[in-house]
């Protein structure tokens, strides 16, 4: 894919949503096992989640069900410990998401930084799990969920919700600070309800799109590309928390990048319950 060089005066981004976009699978729900393994979630939640992982990945999900996972969110991690929660991604996040990267995204990521724009990943998973991620693979800065925390628990409340249009607000903040001319930026995703951000920039994109954004795509003749290609990751990622060069980000955007792994794990297996439930009704 060409892409054109950055002018001199001219600044812009490259804005990649995680999740089917940069990898194969939620990242979230990838942690179902370890999760297990350290005592935070028990058999039957693990085996959900499996389900919800093949409901995720045929279908995605829309507002209706993205707002039933953050409302189960809030109650599923309530009181889980911080520090653990962070100990157990950083010995498994080589193991599970390394080869779980689209080697298709890779190369369009390394295409961006070269014609000179930052790498902005905008995901409704959290810092643990996005920031080193993010580091791999050579992002400036990156927003996400951000769980409130409180004597080194997770409150079950919820202080940055990194979805929709919170994604599209928080793209034009960065772009403000930062001198971000989104009319020359671009923006990556897989589901519509990432249109907010799709329709911030001036290059929107569809990476493995869902029947709606499919066809919102067909419709405004949006490029559409379609990554197949995971692949081991070569390089290893840093130890978790600590993101030597994305620590130029300000408080606010630390909000945007904050503690949340658990976003999206345990609460999509309500979207496997609702969906085998309106599966009965139909059958009835």
């Amino acid at each position: 894919m060409w892409l054109p060089i950055v002018g001199e005066m001219t600044r812009s981004a490259a804005f990649f949503d995680l999740d089917k976009t940069i990898i194969a699978r939620s990242s979230s729900l990838a942690f179902s096992r370890p999760f297990y393994a350290s005592g935070l979630i028990n058999r039957r939640t693990v085996l959900r989640s499996g389900y919800a992982q093949f409901v995720y990945l045929a279908g995605g999900a829309d507002h209706d069900q993205m707002e039933r996972m953050r409302q189960y969110l809030q109650s599923m991690v309530t009181g889980w410990p911080v520090a653990q929660v962070r100990e157990v991604v950083a010995e498994t996040l080589h193991e599970l998401i390394d080869p779980i990267v689209y080697d298709e995204a890779v190369t369009l990521i390394e295409e961006h930084r070269e014609a000179g724009r930052d790498i902005v990943i905008v995901s409704t998973s959290g810092a643990e799990v996005v920031g080193p991620i993010g580091q791999m693979l050579g992002a400036d800065h990156v927003v996400a969920t951000h769980m409130v925390i409180d004597d080194g628990k997770y409150t079950g409340e919820i202080d940055y919700y990194a979805y929709g249009p919170t994604k599209a607000e928080a793209i034009r903040e960065m772009a403000q600070q930062h001198g971000y001319d989104l009319a020359a930026s671009y923006a990556y995703s897989d589901s519509q309800t990432d249109l907010p951000m799709l329709e911030a920039v001036g290059h929107p994109t569809a990476v493995n799109p869902d029947r709606e954004l499919a066809r919102i795509a067909a419709e405004r003749e949006w490029p559409v590309l379609r990554f197949t290609r995971p692949v081991a990751m070569r390089r290893r990622l840093p130890s978790v928390p600590e993101l030597p060069h994305l620590s130029q980000l300000d408080n606010r955007q630390w909000a945007y990048a904050g503690a949340s792994v658990a976003v999206v794990l345990l609460a999509a297996a309500l979207v496997a319950a609702a969906t085998a439930s309106r599966r009965r009704r139909v059958a009835a």
